[in-house]
């Protein structure tokens, strides 16, 4: 019996070294996988600015949707209300269009978002559909998305925080 024991006492050894490596190679592929979206996400919500492009009540309604998150800091969110405000949007990785107000605007805010960054258009079913052309045109660009409902803004944001980049400058 002994000589049994001797032989497999270093096979058991050898076996809790394999199941300690299996765990800290587990934990560093699991580190490696979600420490860079935490990262982008953290970076994203405390620095990256976000352009509203809405008119009126609907700007205002806007961003106090993104404010009263508590996600979302005032002194990042800024309104554009008319093309001749655009400018104050360049740089901004961010856009977010309320469709009823843009809907004539739209290809000037296709050529101010950069590859990227993330454009959200918000169009509720009850103010129109976005034309097939217009779709076509919005399906042709990276990082856009199209919501027709206020409670998945948010959701579309972070999301959209998290797949488009950060650059520092």
């Amino acid at each position: 019996m002994e000589t049994i024991r001797s032989i497999l006492d270093p096979l058991d050894d050898i076996s809790n070294v394999l199941v300690v490596i299996a765990i800290i190679a587990g934990v560093v592929l699991w580190l490696r996988g979600i420490v860079p979206v935490l990262y982008r996400l953290g970076n994203g919500l405390s620095r990256r600015k976000i352009a509203i492009f809405a008119k009126g009540d609907m700007a205002t309604s806007l961003v106090d949707l993104l404010c009263d998150s508590k996600l979302f800091k005032k002194k990042n969110v800024l309104k554009v209300s008319s093309v001749g405000d655009m400018g104050r949007a360049e740089g901004v990785t961010l856009f977010l269009v309320y469709w009823p107000d843009w809907r004539e605007e739209i290809d000037k805010v296709l050529e101010l978002k950069a590859d990227g960054t993330a454009l959200i258009v918000y169009a509720p079913q009850e103010q129109g559909f976005i034309p097939k052309e217009t779709m076509a045109l919005l399906d042709k660009k990276r990082n856009v998305v199209v919501n027709n409902f206020r409670g998945r803004l948010l959701n579309d944001i972070v999301a959209s925080m998290i797949t488009t980049s950060y650059e520092k400058k």
